[in-house]
């Protein structure tokens, strides 16, 4: 008996565009990875199951929250996906999951916590849906609801990677590589490769940029071990956020489809910490700056029947300033920072709540050496974002607190050292919060090319994605700079 054709399901004309569609999209977005912990599935009662742990939990909304009209709520929850591409972009889903014939571009996708986003493009593949989503901003899927949960601990955590995403290379391929000028066809029964499997805390590896990285947490904080070695140019080093214990509490309301309170706070005694090593022979200065393709993500269950997750993510950004073909610089230092961090929204304003307390631990400044034949520069930029929301990757969204740090280091000559060898620190941190999403310019410029050429988009008009999206505001929490010895030659330390 042939199969019956299912309402609302994707013309065959558009199979083939779909599929490359899919095919492509390894080189996009990455995967949402925001819930799927035990006890996340329905309300913190049992332990997840293996789709639960890998796709998310559910969403089971209740009668005090209600949906936006577009947004599809497709039954079955990770039991109703079968793969996903590791950049999280397009989901394979049953053919047969409740409410999949109702999705179409334009669209709002909500499958689990991680499956959530919208429509740009979609087409049948066998008996499953190939859904190509791009990033939602909550407002875009909740109207009206409020939530609030106190004591999060952040212990415990479980770790995502998205592989080798698309922004980890220095040259993405352009649109005309993307395979959308011919058929391009899946073999028979080929799902999708998933992302790595989820696992229980330590450490993940990834590569960007030429830039290994391993980020950990959470036994004394959240970091980032890297290096650097193109063959002239070699760095290494370590970018810690620490902090003892932390819990988090934090609440959102929102109303007709608009934030009108949100409020996130995270304790545990936080400083920051650096070392690093960096040298040069005969290379050439680079800035390189990416989001650590790992997310680290602590239960929370269900909300009022959504299922939300606090993640902890990080940025590293590393401009060398070498002012020769030949030297090298060292340095270390360590510093108290506040006792918490948060800030607060409603009527429409901000306000920053950060309990500082800065005070060196160690001096970067005294612990600068090398032997520099011309005078060495470094900056060294570390993000770390805390939130609480649906999705993860590129394309969470939801209420968050981000702490980036800066540090800036320059040792002058060796060769003008019987008169002044100079030493420079500039150490900056600033906060960055709000409600929404944020994404790097980089990987913006490149979702948009490949989203220009979905039909869909220019069909339904579409807006191309863009960097910051919601609601914001920036505080500066410390900035400093030291340069040694104080005369005029030396100048001041960067910025």
């Amino acid at each position: 008996m042939s199969r019956p054709a299912r309402p609302g399901r994707t013309p065959p004309t558009r199979r083939v565009r779909a599929v490359v569609a899919a095919t492509v999209a390894v080189l996009l977005v990455l995967t949402g990875c925001d819930g799927g912990q035990p006890g996340t599935g329905s309300g913190g009662t049992g332990p997840a199951s293996e789709q639960e742990l890998r796709y998310g939990a559910a969403p089971a909304p209740g009668p005090d929250v209600t949906l936006q009209p577009d947004v599809v709520v497709v039954g079955g929850g990770g039991r109703s996906i079968r793969s996903v591409t590791p950049d999280g972009l397009t989901w394979r889903i049953d053919g047969d999951a409740r409410n999949v014939g109702d999705l179409a571009p334009g669209k709002v996708m909500f499958v689990t916590g991680r499956a959530v986003g919208r429509v740009l493009d979609l087409a049948e593949d066998g008996d499953d849906v190939l859904v190509t989503i791009g990033p939602v901003d909550l407002t875009e899927v909740i109207r009206d609801g409020t939530f609030d949960k106190k004591g999060i601990t952040l212990a415990e955590p479980v770790i995502y990677s998205a592989g080798e995403p698309f922004w980890a290379d220095d040259e993405p391929a352009p649109p005309s590589r993307l395979g959308r000028s011919g058929p391009v066809r899946r073999p028979p029964g080929r799902a999708p490769a998933d992302p790595p499997a989820p696992q229980r805390g330590g450490g993940v590896d990834t590569k960007a940029h030429g830039y290994s990285v391993y980020s950990t947490c959470c036994t004394d904080g959240v970091g980032a071990h890297f290096g650097y070695d193109d063959g002239g140019v070699r760095l290494r080093g370590t970018v810690t956020l620490t902090f003892q214990r932390p819990d988090a509490n934090f609440r959102l309301a929102i109303g007709a489809g608009k934030v009108t309170r949100a409020e996130l706070e995270i304790s545990g005694g936080f400083g920051i910490k650096v070392d690093f090593e960096a040298g040069i022979q005969d290379g050439r200065n680079h800035r390189k700056a990416f989001p650590i393709a790992v997310d680290i993500s602590f239960p929370i269950g269900l909300l009022a029947g959504i299922p939300l997750s606090f993640t902890i993510s990080q940025t590293l950004a590393v401009t060398t300033a070498f002012g020769a073909k030949l030297g090298t610089i060292k340095g270390a230092g360590e510093f108290a920072l506040a006792g918490s961090l948060g800030f607060g929204y409603a009527n429409g304003t901000f306000g920053p709540r950060v309990a500082k307390n800065f005070q060196r631990k160690t001096s970067l400044l005294n612990s600068l050496t090398g032997v520099p034949v011309g005078v060495m520069g470094l900056l060294i930029e570390h993000g770390v974002r805390f939130g609480v929301g649906i999705n993860a990757f590129l394309f969470k969204a939801g209420v968050y607190f981000e702490l980036v740090t800066s540090y800036g280091t320059t040792l002058g000559s060796a060769l003008g050292a019987p008169y002044a060898q100079c030493r420079g620190v500039g150490i900056g941190v600033k906060a960055v919060f709000g409600i929404g999403y944020t994404i790097l310019e980089p990987v913006v410029e490149v979702i948009n090319k490949f989203l220009s050429l979905l039909k869909p988009i220019k069909v339904l008009n579409i807006k191309p994605i863009t960097p910051e999206h919601g609601i914001s505001s920036r505080a500066a929490v410390y900035r400093n700079e030291e340069v040694i010895p104080n005369v005029q030659v030396c100048g001041r330390a960067p910025g």
